[in-house]
């Protein structure tokens, strides 16, 4: 019995036969040029009515999905049609006289080594333009465009990455589970597969070598593959298969007890606002406020801001709504405020600290968001990125302030705020834990390297001691100032249900994640009270690795299994 292990992002306990994705399309022959009887304009024309027919299929896709399927889709068939990328392999045909599907395979492989320097979110971008690469190539060649292969069977698909086209138009019909041998946790595939439900295992080494039509054995909760499984995994995958249905979320985050855990979401405009609101979140615990400013060139004005803020805050009128300034720089490069040549730019000017290099940005930031909530009912809370210092959540105070925004708040991501999370809630109201860049600063392992995957794990026990630091840190300021001060969790972590119960159990207050988790995190909450998350939290805190930390948790809440989890 043949064993591999990987990263399981989205759970889930599968058997089925193998499908491994087909091979890509094949670098046209370097150096390839013109014959005769071609004309480097008519080669220009080609290209141009390729490109628009493979962003007219992608814009087409996208219309039959929806959520972050269809924003992917968008995005990709964007990058079809991206101007400067057609500009750099035209002219390549006009002056070097190469083929057009020659000319578009070296100006997106230029672009992509372009945007992989970036790193980060730009990064992420490299597998849609070799994504798009493909589709245009197949386009001028007449070969079948790359995706998913088709089988009447359900199967399990293993690939060594996929394009965000691809795995946003997957079929949980036919597509059981998702295996990957590279990526990580954060990548477009991860993220996706969650949001589809469907069991998935990134950064899986050796996966693309099993042999299709092999029967295998995924269990996408603790990251492994059994080939030919036994009779044990047979009886997992049946359990599995028979699971109980998670109830909806009934808009009231409580444990067994009756403690009240508010339970938000985290959003990115007011269409996905809404959509919360309709799934019964209790508020916003995370308003990503930097999709009103990327894919520009120059900065939106105050009343651009106000009215993107705004349709956030209407979605919900009394309730709580936190906000995240503009958490730009790093993997999120804006042109009219980050420097797209530091040479590590993760650890370099991002979030607060631009306006520290190009001051205004942000306080005409702050103005429209106050000017939005001051048009609006809800209880608005603003915080800052990458605040590493007292002094700096007092600078941020006093700014927040000034446009007449009360509750003050910061981001926990690095190390340094955690360990002296104290000072800064003499500081601030409350703090938020990001617990994605928490992971990778604490570990420092790059959130988006597959190799890294393992060590980018909010359940090892290096971050988990750092958010037992936040918290009591928080405790003694509450202490020392006579007001409340709120720790909550707004990363990945807190759509893990178990991982929830235990950051429950050390004293954070309220958690926010994507929508989709809401039911399965408030069903598990449910199931326990506050004594036995403590419990819980403190067997976890004892363990001496990630597997343990989590196997710890899991063993002591047996609802994961009832519900497939």
């Amino acid at each position: 019995m043949k064993k591999l292990t990987g990263v399981g992002v989205s759970a889930g306990r599968v058997i089925g036969p193998v499908l491994q994705m087909p091979e890509p399309i094949q670098e046209p022959t370097p150096g390839s040029t013109l014959g005769d009887d071609q004309s480097p304009e008519e080669a220009v024309e080609r290209l141009q009515q390729a490109a628009a027919s493979v962003k007219e299929n992608l814009k087409e896709r996208s219309g039959r999905t929806s959520g972050n399927a269809a924003a992917v889709l968008k995005s990709t068939a964007l990058m079809a049609g991206d101007k400067a990328l057609l500009k750099s392999a035209s002219k390549l045909v006009t002056g070097k006289n190469y083929t057009p599907e020659r000319a578009i395979w070296e100006a997106a492989g230029l672009y992509a080594e372009q945007m992989k320097a970036l790193g980060g979110y730009m990064a992420q971008r490299v597998t849609d333009i070799l994504d798009v690469r493909a589709r245009i190539v197949a386009e001028l060649t007449g070969e079948p465009a790359p995706g998913i292969p088709e089988s009447e069977d359900a199967f399990i698909l293993i690939a060594e990455d996929l394009a965000p086209a691809d795995t946003a138009t997957l079929d949980p019909e036919k597509v059981i589970a998702l295996v990957t041998s590279e990526g990580g946790p954060q990548a477009h595939t991860a993220i996706l597969a969650r949001d589809l439900g469907l069991p998935a295992i990134v950064a899986a080494n050796g996966a693309t070598e099993v042999p299709e039509g092999t029967v295998v054995y995924v269990d996408a909760t603790d990251g492994t593959i059994v080939v030919e499984p036994g009779d044990a995994e047979k009886h997992l995958a049946e359990k599995y298969a028979n699971r109980k249905a998670i109830p909806e979320f009934d808009g009231a985050g409580v444990l067994a007890d009756g403690t009240g855990i508010p339970l938000y979401s985290n959003v990115g405009n007011g269409k996905a606002a809404l959509t919360a609101a309709e799934n019964r979140a209790q508020g916003i615990g995370l308003f990503r406020t930097e999709f009103a400013f990327l894919n520009r060139e120059e900065e939106p004005s105050v009343e651009e801001q106000k009215v993107e803020y705004k349709a956030v805050f209407d979605a919900f009128p009394g309730q709580h709504v936190v906000v995240r300034t503009l958490d730009a720089g790093a993997d999120k490069p804006l042109p009219f405020l980050t420097d797209a040549s530091e040479p590590n730019p993760a650890l370099g000017v991002r979030g607060y600290r631009t306006d520290w290099t190009t001051p205004g940005v942000l306080k005409r930031q702050l103005e429209a968001i106050s000017a939005a909530a001051k048009e609006s009912s809800a209880d608005v809370w603003v915080m800052a990125p990458m605040i590493s210092t007292a002094p700096e959540a007092k600078d941020f105070a006093v700014m927040l302030d000034e446009v007449g925004l009360d509750v003050h708040g910061v981001m926990v991501e690095t190390p340094s705020a955690a360990v002296t999370a104290e000072a800064i809630l003499q500081e601030v109201d409350f703090v938020s834990m990001g617990t994605n860049d928490l992971t990778q600063y604490t570990m420092a392992a790059d959130r988006l390297l597959g190799a890294l995957a393992e060590l980018n794990n909010p359940w090892q026990p290096a971050v988990l001691e750092m958010i037992r630091l936040t918290v009591e840190g928080a405790q003694r300021a509450e202490k020392s100032t006579g007001r409340e001060k709120t720790v909550s969790v707004c990363g990945e972590a807190a759509a893990d249900p178990a991982l929830a119960v235990v950051l429950v159990g050390m004293g954070v207050k309220a958690l926010s994640m994507n929508t989709r988790s809401l039911p399965a995190v408030a069903a598990v909450l449910k199931s326990v009270t506050l004594e036995q998350a403590q419990q819980i939290a403190s067997k976890a805190l004892g363990a001496r690795s990630a597997e343990e930390t989590k196997d710890v948790a899991r063993a002591e809440l047996p609802i994961l299994d009832d519900l497939g989890l």
